[in-house]
């Protein structure tokens, strides 16, 4: 029986940052989630945006999170090869009210460390986002936000812990936790698992698992949040995020372009009951089909390729929820909003430190592996199928299998047989894209999934 040293729950995008930075320590780490991948709740559906924080509630801790992320996962994103685009952003102004904001808005960017906001007329707006709807009145230019692929992130952190010896234990569904004088055992669906500490990185859980420790102070809202993704023929309309101003009622509504070459539209932000109510809805279509008609309507003449949402963990708290409890040996990691993506790396430093003011030697590892090569899927850097090195080498790179995507037979494969591997569809898709394009699997699905089957069977 192994009792680890640390036991993180959640395997979304804080919760592998998190494993990956106790791997490179002389730790042993376990990193425990109920789905069958990495990175399957709230990380796989969110805005993929990289956050300056200029927005951001200055002197709280997600504001110094968040800034410190963007540094650290920016120059992850180089090292691993994550797809990172700098696009900049432009806050859009189409009231009175939301145009006298604005400056209160780029005083706020400085107090959070960023003063590089520069306040827009009309006119310039529009230079800037010629495709959009008649009618705004100023704008507020953000030009270091960015677009970053939202699912490799986290593949890339689990990946890098796993090198480093941590455990991946995918398929626990957690049943209990006891807490005892030397250990912390908790049960799971799969058997129990034994630690020394604890941290608790559950995301849409992560109240209920708090209250297993004797807490009652946050209690989690799944928000869910549809989007709809445009046909990649949309993509000459739009090179920047077009964001919002902000309302006491949230972000609101923002159309973006995507490192995969597509336009968002999105989010609705719709308060549930159901942590599970992943669906997207009528009613959603048509409120962003409202929103999106006066925002850019010429997106309208083209067609959407998909439509999906996800449910954000909506905390009654101004602020991220990161504490520990040295007693109990526990460490909560809560009210991660949807800057979590971005402040993820920074999340782990803090999670660090937590730990070591409650005694927990961090000693880094004699050898720890090198960062990850990740695969690269955005859609304006050189894909395999385009790399004559490497169809040489292995033709499996020029065997396309999904068309609409250009995804080849020898991405497939190495979805399929890395470090942490895809075991589903969805696993193929966030690793390679495929099935993702405009005839949403109804050409390329059933190869997939042979391929899937094939990979299945020779492992056994």
């Amino acid at each position: 029986m192994t009792t680890y040293d640390i036991t993180i729950i959640g395997a979304g995008v804080v919760g592998t940052a998190i494993a990956r930075a106790l791997s490179r320590r002389d730790l042993s780490v376990a990193l425990v989630d109920s789905a069958d991948d990495v990175g399957e709740g709230t990380s796989k559906a969110n805005t993929a945006i990289l956050h300056t924080g200029f927005d951001a509630k200055p002197g709280t801790l997600e504001s110094r999170l968040v800034s410190r992320g963007y540094a650290l996962l920016s120059d992850y994103a180089a090292q691993t090869g994550i797809p990172l685009e700098r696009t900049g952003a432009v806050l859009v102004a189409w009231t009175e009210e939301e145009l006298g904001n604005l400056p209160g808005l780029r005083d706020r960017a400085i107090e959070n460390g960023y003063d590089r906001c520069e306040l827009l007329t009309a006119e310039e707006v529009y230079t800037a986002v010629p495709s959009l709807g008649p009618g705004a009145l100023g704008g507020l230019a953000v030009p270091d936000e960015s677009i970053i692929c939202p699912w490799t992130p986290s593949i890339a952190y689990a990946t890098e812990a796993v090198e480093n010896g941590a455990a991946l234990l995918l398929g626990r569904e957690v049943c209990g936790i006891e807490v005892g004088p030397e250990e912390t055992v908790v049960r799971t669906t799969a058997g129990d698992v034994h630690t020394r500490w604890l941290i608790n990185a559950a995301g849409l859980g992560a109240d209920v698992l708090d209250r297993e420790l004797g807490y009652d102070r946050f209690t989690v809202t799944p928000r869910r949040g549809e989007l709809l993704v445009f046909d990649k023929l949309a993509s000459s309309m739009l090179d920047k995020i077009v964001l919002p101003v902000p309302s006491k009622l949230g972000k609101g509504v923002l159309v973006s372009p995507t490192v995969y070459g597509n336009i968002m539209l999105g989010p609705t932000a719709q308060d549930l009951d159901d942590k599970t109510a992943t669906q997207t809805s009528e009613s959603g279509f048509e409120f962003l089909l409202s929103k999106g008609e006066r925002l850019m309507p010429q997106l309208f003449d083209e067609e959407v390729t998909t439509a999906y949402a996800g449910l954000r963990a909506a905390v009654d708290h101004g602020d991220y929820l990161i504490d520990a409890d040295a007693a109990q040996r526990y460490v909560l990691v809560g009210g991660i909003r949807s800057t979590g993506l971005t402040s993820s790396m920074a999340i782990a430093e803090h999670v660090e430190d937590l730990l070591r003011d409650a005694g927990v030697a961090l000693e880094p590892r004699a050898q720890v592996a090198e960062p990850p090569r990740m695969p690269m899927i955005g859609e304006r850097f050189t894909r395999p199928y385009q790399r004559e090195d490497l169809i040489a080498a292995d033709p499996e790179y020029g065997r396309i299998v999904c068309f609409c995507e250009r995804v080849t037979a020898g991405e497939i494969r190495d979805a399929l047989t890395s470090t942490v591997p895809a075991v589903d569809r969805g696993g193929v898709s966030r690793r390679t894209r495929a099935t993702n394009g405009r005839c949403q699997a109804f050409y390329c699905g059933a190869a997939v999934d042979s391929c899937i089957a094939a990979a299945r069977e020779e492992s056994r």
